[in-house]
């Protein structure tokens, strides 16, 4: 089980790139951040772009792979998201992963004029928008005309480092989600079911995503495609546990332990930030880093 992190885009770069730094100096196989125009009770402060904010990072990293936890078709477009993922792709040397959602009804859902799309539109639009961009990353030049976005002659030379594209980790619950992840995806991501947040159990938790995981095997079954291919990730942190698995390295490795026995192969946790929801001690935090992966081997 491999073990990243996810620093949210909230700092100046001149204090930001600290963390991207000791993210590769700890081990972390990834460090994702968010893509979102603001997020949540961060909207009234600091909140930098994803895309600016990677290439950065890419410049102060040589190993650790980066991405987005998720990026989405509130405000994006396929044809323009491709430039910037093949250059993004370009300056890290290959160490993109894109991590790509339907999106929910939050700030990001409103922030360009539009009304709120119902989880059937947005389904509706993931649909056209993953396969569409697929295609942009593995084609020079893309024509297509669809319900809700269009490529005219779209020209992405010489396309990403990573052959044949950037790897897709498509976060789904739902039934088309899923079959999208199946089709589309190296890795799938899921931060559990979000009606057992407030009032729900840990084991209620690892029984729902029990469920996901096994709704997600028949989606490949359905294509003929071996699970197994997949990597499975967990987004941390929106389970009924909450923060406790970052309170000591005991707690994070049995947390870790009870889902990697549902076949999880990547867990992402938050970079602390205090005064939060994301709040955990950096000392106890590191050493879970240094650690933890030892210990789930």
């Amino acid at each position: 089980m491999r073990l990243s992190t996810v620093i949210l885009p909230i700092h100046r770069w001149v204090e930001g790139q600290k963390n991207w730094r000791r993210a590769e100096e700890l081990g972390f196989h990834a460090a994702y951040t968010y893509d979102h125009l603001s997020w949540r009770t961060f909207r009234d402060g600091p909140w930098f772009g994803a895309i600016p904010t990677l290439t950065a990072a890419a410049t102060v990293t040589q190993s650790m792979r980066l991405g987005t936890l998720v990026t989405s078709p509130n405000f994006r477009h396929p044809v323009t998201l491709a430039k910037e993922l093949i250059s993004l792709d370009d300056v890290s040397g290959g160490r993109v992963t894109l991590g790509i959602g339907a999106g929910g009804n939050g700030f990001d859902a409103t922030a360009l004029g539009q009304e709120a799309w119902t989880p059937r539109e947005r389904a509706d639009r993931f649909a056209e928008f993953v396969p569409l961009l697929d295609r942009l990353l593995t084609e020079g030049a893309v024509s297509q005309r669809g319900a809700f976005y269009t490529a005219e002659e779209a020209r992405n030379i010489p396309g990403c480092v990573q052959r044949p594209r950037l790897p897709f980790a498509v976060a789904a619950t739902g039934p088309r989600g899923l079959r999208l992840a199946a089709r589309h995806g190296q890795a799938w991501v899921t931060a559990g079911d979000p009606k057992l947040y407030e009032t729900g159990t840990p084991e209620q938790s690892v029984a729902a995503l029990r469920g996901q995981a096994e709704r997600l095997d028949a989606a490949c079954a359905e294509i003929g495609r071996d699970a197994g291919e997949l990597d499975r990730i967990l987004l941390t942190g929106f389970t009924p546990d909450r923060g406790r698995p970052l309170e000591s390295l005991d707690a994070f490795v049995d947390f870790a332990g009870r889902h990697r026995e549902l076949g999880f192969t990547e867990l992402a946790v938050h970079w602390p930030i205090p005064e939060s929801d994301f709040a955990a001690d950096q000392a106890v935090f590191e050493k879970i880093a240094a650690e933890a992966p030892a210990q789930l081997r």
